[in-house]
């Protein structure tokens, strides 16, 4: 794949500057421009030339999402976004939206959300401490890695796995039964 796009199409032709090209596992091929307007001119051009052949994903930034702790059990999914906009007035999200993912209780009981911020108005939710209710209360950063319970390996899952079926406790080449 990669020497027939770069067989089809000429960078300098249409003026754009690669930063890198990497094979990816699954055929694939991550291209990295130096900006959108480059990244734009470049998808058309390969849609125009070998489009039938290739499928083009633009890669999209997730938001970064924080878990909230100790939340009052009045609080739902629906309201939490504009409490905290309206109760800590230290937080500007600058049009950025806050979207609640999730509610759940953890072992002791207590309730905790998950929530998407924009970038910046991340780093702020992380120096201050929320007012929520009647309550004050921490977040971090939420992060939780995918691990495929087939071949024990992260960042993908069973259903999309490829390699051989490892045992989680021996890592031998059998199934955990």
């Amino acid at each position: 794949m990669k020497a027939q796009l770069k067989r089809n199409i000429n960078p300098t032709d249409i003026k754009v500057g690669i930063k890198a090209i990497k094979t990816i596992r699954d055929m694939g091929i991550i291209i990295e421009t130096g900006s959108e307007v480059e990244m734009n001119k470049l998808t058309t051009e390969i849609n125009t030339r070998i489009g039938e052949l290739l499928e083009i994903t633009k890669h999209r930034l997730r938001k970064p999402r924080l878990i909230i702790y100790n939340l009052p059990t009045e609080i739902t999914i629906e309201i939490i976004a504009t409490i905290i906009i309206a109760q800590n007035l230290d937080i500007q999200t600058n049009g950025e939206n806050i979207e609640a993912k999730y509610k759940f209780k953890d072992r002791k009981g207590r309730y905790n959300i998950v929530i998407e911020f924009g970038p910046t108005t991340r780093q702020k939710i992380l120096q201050l401490k929320l007012k929520i209710g009647w309550e004050i209360c921490n977040a971090a950063d939420y992060l939780v890695p995918t691990k495929c319970y087939k071949c024990s390996r992260y960042n993908h899952r069973h259903s999309e796995c490829k390699g051989e079926e490892t045992c989680l406790h021996c890592a031998g080449k059998h199934k955990i039964k």
